[in-house]
Order: C-alpha cells, then sequence, then structure tokens
C-alpha cells in the first residue's frame, strides 16, 4: 500500500512538472501578447494625439496667382496728379476749370438762345395781318432769343420805310452775334494754354533729370526716372485738357453757326413779310 502511494505521489509530481513548463510557457506568451497590445494600443492613442495637436496645414494660395485689387480711374488720375508735381499740374487743373465753367455758361445761353424760326414767323404774319405791327412787336416781346429781338427792332422802325427796316436788322443783327460769341476766344486761350504749360512742365522736368545725373555722377534709369516720369504726366494732362475743351469749343462755334444762319434767314423772310404786308395795305 505505501509502494502504491509513494508510485501514485512519484506519478502526480512527474505529471505536474511536465504540464507546470506548458502552463508557464503559456502564460509567458500570453502576457507577452497581452503587453504588445497593450503596447500598440498606447502608440495608436500617442499618435492620435499628436495628429489632434499638429495643426493641419492649408495649402498656401499662390499670391502670384491670386491678382491684386484694381483701381478705380479716379484713383489712378489722382495718384498721376500727385506724381506729376503740384506746380504746373495745379494751374493746368484751374484751366480745365474755367474752361468748363465758361463751356457750361455758353451751352446753356445758347440752348436759351435757340428758337424755332419757322413757328415765330408764321405767329407774327398773323399778328401783322390781324392787328398790325403792334400786334406783331408784342409777338416778339413774348418770345425768346435774339431772332425775336432782331425782330423787334425791325418792326419798331418799320414806319421809318424798308430801307431803314433792314439797316435795323443788320446792325443789331451784330450786336446780337457778339453776344452769341461772347467767352469763346476765352476757351480757345485755355485751349493753347493747357498744352503749352504741360510742354513747360516737361522741360523742366528733363533739366531735373539732366541735374539728377550730373549729381550722381551716373546716367542708370534709376537717376533720370522721377523727373522724366514728371515731364510725360505734365504733357500728358496738357494734352487732355486741351482736348476734352477743344470738343466744347468746336459744339459752342457749330452751335452758333447754327443761330446766326437761322437768324440771317428770318430776317430776310421778315423784310419780305413787311414788303408784302405794306403793298397789300396800298
Amino acid at each position: 500500500m505505501k509502494k502504491l502511494f509513494a508510485l501514485l505521489t512519484v506519478v502526480g509530481l512527474l505529471s505536474f512538472g511536465a504540464f507546470n513548463p506548458i502552463y508557464a510557457q503559456d502564460s509567458e506568451e500570453t502576457t507577452e501578447e497581452t503587453t504588445e497590445a497593450e503596447d500598440a494600443a498606447a502608440e495608436e492613442a500617442t499618435e492620435a494625439e499628436e495628429a489632434a495637436e499638429t495643426p493641419v496645414e492649408e495649402p498656401a494660395e499662390d499670391v502670384a496667382d491670386t491678382p491684386a485689387e484694381d483701381k478705380s480711374f479716379t484713383q489712378v488720375i489722382k495718384q498721376k496728379f500727385i506724381e506729376g508735381g503740384p506746380g504746373f499740374m495745379g494751374i493746368v487743373l484751374v484751366c480745365l476749370i474755367l474752361g468748363l465753367a465758361i463751356v457750361i455758361e455758353r451751352i446753356i445761353y445758347l440752348n436759351m438762345a435757340t428758337t424755332n424760326t419757322d413757328k415765330l414767323l408764321s405767329n407774327i404774319e398773323g399778328a401783322l395781318n390781324s392787328g398790325g405791327v403792334e400786334a406783331a412787336k408784342e409777338v416778339c416781346r413774348d418770345t425768346k432769343g435774339p431772332v425775336a429781338s432782331i425782330f423787334y427792332q425791325g418792326l419798331d422802325r418799320s414806319h421809318e420805310g424798308i430801307d431803314m427796316v433792314e439797316k435795323s436788322v443788320v446792325s443789331y443783327g451784330g450786336v446780337q452775334m457778339g453776344l452769341l460769341e461772347k467767352g469763346i476766344s476765352w476757351i480757345s486761350l485755355f485751349i493753347a494754354l493747357a498744352p503749352m504749360l504741360g510742354f513747360m512742365g516737361t522741360v523742366i522736368g528733363m533739366i531735373g533729370a539732366f541735374d539728377a545725373i550730373a549729381e550722381a555722377g551716373d546716367i542708370s534709369p534709376a537717376v533720370v526716372a522721377t523727373g522724366i516720369k514728371v515731364a510725360l504726366l505734365t504733357t500728358v494732362f496738357g494734352l487732355i485738357v486741351a482736348i476734352i475743351l477743344q470738343i466744347f469749343y468746336n459744339y459752342i462755334v457749330a452751335k452758333v453757326d447754327s443761330i446766326v444762319n437761322d437768324m440771317e434767314n428770318a430776317s430776310i423772310s421778315l423784310i419780305d413779310m413787311l414788303v408784302k404786308n405794306e403793298l397789300t395795305n396800298k
């Protein structure tokens, strides 16, 4: 019995010793796998935290491809005016302002002086037939414009004969023509003065450029750029002012010529009408 118990004890010890290394090995492998999983999880968590903390770099916009905001036309003109210098540029600007003031006044005056001569002649003829010379003079007083004024002067001298009427119409027509052309000579003065001031600014700018060359002892573009730029800007602005005023000047001259032609034609028609009326009354 004791031998049997001892044998079982030895067998049990051997069995435990045989299975224990396997269990230990399995335990060690399980522990290693657990440790590796924990390490991998920790590394993933660390990478996630670093990715969250690191700011996402947005693609930089190409500055060269982004066009700069364009300046308005008035801003460009203002900048170039300042770069041209306040001296001659200011004088050129004064020429433009005064010239435009006279232009506006002349255009308003000429538009008010324009008369429908055909309608006026028809009204005067009806007044002569119905009420005589006094009624025709009343029609002229109620009508604005140089044509009506000339008609009134002619009708006022109708009792002195047709020759006197004709002389009166011609004389007063010259007066009205002078009133129509009033101020136009000033516009032509500013048209001639603006580019001359610009050319003078050009000469002065070139003198400044050569002075800069003499001081620097070098003829590099950087030395003469400022003087040449001022010279060109004054010339450009002087020409712009002259062109603007020239356009309005031609319009005013054409308007005056049109009114004068209407005056002459209407005056001839008035004299014919008076001759006809005088012969009829006889």
